[in-house]
C-alpha cells in the first residue's frame, strides 16, 4: 500500500471513518440472498462488490473492508459452497485492495461470529472456532490486508479467540461486539468485555450492529469511561427505541418483525447519521462508521459533518437550485 499511513497512525492523527453494510446493501441491489446472508456475490458478481467499495471510498470511507463477513466454513456449508471458501476469501481482499488503491484507503480483513461458540463449553468451542478464524486470517494476510476487523461477537470468549489469531498474525486489530442483550452471552457487561479485549492486546474495541444511535450512546459512554485507548462505534442506521432497542426487535404490534426485510420505515436520514458522527466524535470515539443498512449517502454526510472534503461531495445537495424548493421560488400551496 506504499507510504499510506496505517490504521494506528491514522488514529493518532484523529478520527478514522469506516463504512460497512455490504450485506444489506448488496441484498437490496439483488446480488445476495437474505436469510443465509453469505457473501457469494464476491464470486458471482465481483464488479458489484467493487462498485460498492468505490461508492464508499468516494463518500469518504478510509477503510475498504474485504467482504468476508460470514465467509467462514460454517456459513459456506449452508449454501453448499464450502469448496470455494479460500477462493472467496482471497477474492474479497483483492477486490477491496483494488479499490483502496484508487484513493488513500486501507484494506481491512474481516472476521465474524461463527454461531458455533458455546459459553458452557469454551474449550470445545475453541477447537471448532479457532481453525475457521485461522484459515481466514491466513488467506487475508497472504493477500495483503492492513489490519483486521473482528465483529458482531456476542461472546467475549469467541472475540478473544479471534483476537488471539489476529495477534499471532502480527497485524493490528479492531474487535467489536453486537449488543443485542444487556450483557455478553457469557455474562460480561459490554464495557467490561471491551476492557478485557483491550487488556489482551486489542488495538481498537467497541460496538457494532444491532443498535441504532439512540440506543447505543449510553453503552458507548460506559465503554469510553472504562477503556483507555482507541474505541469504535458502528451502529445500524435505524430508529431503535428504549422499548425496541435492537433493529431485530423493530416492528408494529400484530405484524411480523420488520427485520430484516421491512426495515425501510425505520431508516435514519443522512442528517441523523451526520449528527451521530459529531456526537460520538465529541464523546471521544476514535473509529466511527456504520453497519447493516448503511449506504454511501450516509457515509458522505458523516464525512462532511466531520469537516472532510470527499469526491462524492461534488454532488452534495444544493436545494437553492431546485425549481420548487430553491430560494425565491414559489411553493405550491393547498387551497
Amino acid at each position: 500500500m506504499g507510504n499510506k499511513l496505517g490504521i494506528l497512525e491514522r488514529l493518532q492523527k484523529g478520527v478514522v471513518l469506516g463504512a460497512e453494510g455490504y450485506l444489506f446493501e448488496l441484498e437490496r441491489r439483488g446480488y445476495l440472498k437474505a436469510g443465509p446472508f453469505v457473501p457469494e456475490v464476491v464470486l458471482d458478481y465481483p464488479d458489484a462488490v467493487k462498485e460498492l467499495h468505490r461508492e464508499f471510498l468516494r463518500a469518504g470511507a478510509e477503510v475498504m473492508v474485504a467482504f468476508t463477513y460470514y465467509a467462514h466454513r460454517e456459513k459456506m456449508k449452508t449454501i453448499d459452497r464450502e469448496n470455494q471458501l479460500e477462493e472467496l476469501n482471497r477474492q474479497a481482499v483483492r477486490l477491496a485492495r483494488e479499490i483502496a488503491e484508487e484513493g488513500d484507503a486501507l484494506v481491512a480483513g474481516n472476521l465474524s461470529n461463527t454461531w458455533r461458540y458455546d459459553e458452557k463449553d469454551p474449550v470445545h468451542s475453541e477447537n471448532i472456532v479457532r481453525p475457521m478464524f485461522e484459515e481466514q486470517v491466513e488467506w487475508s494476510v497472504d493477500e495483503g490486508v492492513d489490519f483486521f476487523i473482528g465483529e458482531t461477537f456476542s461472546h467475549l470468549g469467541e472475540a478473544l479467540i479471534a483476537l488471539k489469531v489476529i495477534r499471532e498474525a502480527g497485524i493490528p486489530s479492531l474487535i467489536t461486539f453486537i449488543p443485542t442483550c444487556e450483557r455478553s452471552l457469557d455474562g460480561y457487561t459490554w464495557e467490561d468485555a471491551c476492557k478485557r479485549l483491550k487488556d489482551n492486546g486489542a488495538d481498537i474495541v467497541g460496538l457494532n450492529c444491532a443498535r441504532g444511535p439512540n440506543t447505543l450512546y449510553d453503552l458507548l459512554k460506559k465503554i469510553r469511561g472504562m477503556v483507555k485507548g482507541y474505541t469504535a462505534a458502528q451502529p445500524v442506521p435505524y430508529r431503535t427505541t428504549e422499548t425496541q432497542p435492537f433493529f431485530q426487535s423493530l416492528g408494529e404490534s400484530g405484524k411480523e418483525c420488520a427485520f430484516p426485510l421491512a426495515l425501510d420505515p425505520y431508516l435514519l436520514t443522512r442528517f441523523e447519521m451526520a449528527d451521530f458522527a459529531i456526537r460520538v466524535r465529541d464523546m471521544g470515539i476514535n473509529y466511527i462508521g456504520i453497519c447493516c443498512g448503511g449506504a454511501p449517502h450516509h457515509v458522505r454526510s458523516m464525512a462532511e459533518a466531520l469537516g472532510r472534503k470527499v469526491p462524492a461531495g461534488k454532488y452534495s445537495a444544493d436545494m437553492s437550485k431546485h425549481p420548487i424548493l430553491g430560494k425565491g421560488k414559489i411553493f405550491c400551496e393547498a387551497e
